[in-house]
């Protein structure tokens, strides 16, 4: 199968435009698409637990403690300590940090405000349909695969064998 004809190239392909496109953005303001996504995702009023960061964009925790000490270091962020519970760290925005946001926000109505200019209501409505089906496909393949993974293996030798043409 060509690459062309497979849904997750033309997935990533079009990913790739928008980080492209968001990173340009981002980078008149000494940020990145990423430093974007974790602004984006600390609540400006009440500060956001260190922990809920990370998953709600994808993030692994290793490269989140690294963004956040990028931030912190930048005057951003500031975390502090929940004091119900001291195991748990809340991440805020400083006011440098909401400006931030508030540029990395604009740019993402910016972005929709244009595609909802370009593609009509009936059409976005449907790609929204097949994505879901998509992420629910993605999601009960990955799902079964773990369940069988044990039981299902295919040795290097016997890769050639198998038919990829259709």
């Amino acid at each position: 199968m060509k690459k062309e004809k497979t849904i997750d190239f033309h997935i990533k392909w079009c990913w790739h435009a928008i980080s492209r496109m968001y990173n340009v953005y981002a980078s008149q303001n000494d940020m990145s698409m990423a430093i974007g996504y974790v602004l984006l995702n600390i609540d400006s009023e009440k500060g956001t637990p260190a922990t809920k960061i990370g998953p709600s964009i994808g993030m692994e925790p290793r490269s989140l403690t690294r963004m956040l000490k990028t931030l912190e270091e930048k005057g951003w962020i500031y975390r502090q300590t929940d004091k119900e519970d001291k195991r748990y760290v809340n991440v805020f925005l400083t006011e440098e940090g909401k400006k931030k946001r508030n540029f990395a926000r604009a740019g993402v109505i910016e972005f929709n405000n244009r595609i909802q200019e370009a593609i009509p209501v009936e059409k976005m409505a449907i790609f929204y349909e097949v994505i879901q089906q998509i992420k629910d496909t993605v999601e009960k393949q990955t799902a079964d695969t773990k369940a069988i993974i044990s039981q299902l293996s295919i040795p290097l030798e016997k890769v050639d064998d198998i038919d990829l043409t259709s």
